[in-house]
């Protein structure tokens, strides 16, 4: 492909991120590299004090992944074999993964096309004909909550726990309540492209049930309460002290780099406003969209996407191929067509860049060359 680009626009750029805190990120590694204590500790223990904050949430458990919180919330509620959980085709491969990791089954529920999070209605069918579920997991997908409070009361009818899978989702808002705090437990990711990301993979599980908070923490060292007693079987999924440092001193400009996200994103819709794609925008109830992706719908995505990166613009299309249609999942049975907003949605979306290191003519420049595609 021959570029010749007035500009480069990366999807994501994390230099220019770190240049900002390298001042004050690497004296506070080097501090943890000073103490020789890396693994869990003092370090990780305020990272949570100060992350459950954020989130308003009373308890936060650190843990090595955003994927191992989903299997660690699964393995505390005693989810296994026999057991369904239901959840959105969607979605990361983790989502589901872990279900199937757990021995139980992932039973697929439509997106709302308007949203791209689970659909409610059909959540509610989708409980009365699975007797045997006994979760739902929805995800707040590219930043934006999805609709919880009918999700939460269907699950409540039917005995289900609701799991957050907020791992896009750090600090948005479902009618002013915080991601984090809408579930019975809610799993996040800190991968390096998430809008609060670590040096490397690291996760977190937060919840208002000490109990529960309790019984994470030991399961993500192999089911331990007191050094070489163990109550239950468990996984090793610690959080690194290092990474806690980051992240510590990442989490003080969160806001302030979201912030940079949501104007972007209303830029970006100003911009193409009346153009061929479609920018959806924030539902009433979801208060505060954190734009971990911003994502368009367009005719010919691929062809436009083409067209994108000749001119220095980097894409990247989440997800290409629903979960019911994985090879890996082939054995639920599930067909083509079963789940048409998922595949449509599939088969049109595009994500623009859309971090904070972004400028005015940034976005200019990608909006103009995605207006010209279409002339």
């Amino acid at each position: 492909m021959n570029i010749t680009a007035e500009r480069r626009v990366p999807l994501l750029e994390l230099e220019s991120q770190h240049r900002e805190i390298r001042e004050e990120v690497l004296p506070e590694v080097l501090r943890v590299i000073d103490s020789q204590k890396f693994i869990l500790g003092q370090e990780v223990a305020d990272f949570e004090t100060e992350i459950a904050a954020y989130c308003r949430a009373a308890y936060a458990v650190g843990c090595a992944s955003g994927s191992d919180a989903l299997q660690l919330a699964l393995l505390a509620l005693e989810i296994g074999p026999g057991d369904e959980v239901i959840t959105t085709p969607y979605t990361f491969f983790a989502t589901a993964g872990a279900i199937a990791r757990a021995g139980a089954v992932p039973v697929f529920v439509d997106v709302d096309e308007n949203t791209y999070n689970i659909d409610t209605q059909l959540l509610r069918q989708a409980m009365e004909h699975h007797p045997q579920a006994r979760a739902v997991i929805p995800v707040h997908l590219f930043g934006a909550c999805a609709d919880m409070d009918p999700i939460c009361s269907s699950a409540a009818k039917h005995g289900m726990a609701v799991i957050e899978d907020a791992a896009q989702a750090i600090g948005a808002e479902y009618k002013g309540r915080r991601a984090g705090a809408l579930g019975r437990v809610a799993c996040f990711s800190f991968f390096p492209s998430k809008n609060l990301g670590c040096y490397g993979d690291g996760g977190l599980l937060t919840t208002d049930d000490k109990a529960l908070a309790g019984h994470l923490a030991s399961l993500r060292i192999h089911g331990r309460t007191h050094k070489y007693f163990h109550q239950w079987i468990g996984v090793n999924s610690r959080l690194d002290a290092l990474q806690a440092a980051v992240l510590r001193v990442k989490l003080r400009r969160l806001d302030a780099w979201t912030e940079a996200r949501r104007r972007n994103a209303q830029a970006y819709r100003e911009l193409l406003e009346g153009s061929a794609v479609g920018t959806p925008a924030p539902i009433p109830y979801q208060t505060r969209h954190i734009y971990n992706q911003f994502v368009i719908r367009c005719p010919e995505r691929d062809k436009l996407q083409g067209h994108l990166k000749e001119n220095g613009i980097g894409t990247e299309v989440y997800y290409p191929l629903p979960l019911h249609l994985q090879p890996c999942f082939a054995p639920l049975g599930y067909q083509k067509g079963e789940f048409p907003v998922s595949e449509q949605l599939a088969a049109d979306t595009l994500a623009l860049p859309i971090h904070q290191g972004l400028e005015r003519a940034d976005l200019e420049y990608v909006s103009e060359k995605i207006r010209g595609f279409y002339r």
